[in-house]
């Protein structure tokens, strides 16, 4: 791609300026521009780092600047247990997780109870 030339056509210009400057060019008022492509990208890649930055100073300078500014915490390791599918498993949760003792429901209660939620009475 070295040293490749542009050619112009004043047809596809996409505006004034470049019809007039395209125009120019195939009239021979003006001289085509030669790109080096390969070049170019070379000197922009020696430009994209700065000189200090391939330096032991810069080094430290973009270790400065990228490091994190609050502490971060460390994880702690968890275990959790497997479950086993066995009932009595589940009802010694349950009952570890009760919070209230339970009251029993009599037959009185539930009687009464019943009584209650009948139409008619309030």
């Amino acid at each position: 791609m070295a040293d490749e030339e542009i050619k112009s056509n004043p047809e596809q210009a996409t505006t004034q300026e470049a019809q007039l400057a395209a125009e120019n060019i195939a009239a021979g008022k003006e001289k085509a521009t030669n790109i080096d492509f390969d070049a170019d990208y070379a000197a922009a890649q020696q430009m994209s780092v700065s000189d200090v930055d391939r330096t032991e100073a810069g080094a430290q300078a973009a270790q400065k600047a990228t490091a994190p500014q609050f502490e971060v915490s460390q994880q702690e390791e968890t275990n959790t247990e497997a479950t086993t599918g066995n009932p009595d498993d589940y009802k010694q949760m349950a009952q570890e997780s009760v919070a209230e003792p339970v009251t029993e429901v009599s037959d009185d209660l539930m009687k009464k109870a019943m009584e209650k939620g009948k139409a008619g009475n309030s």
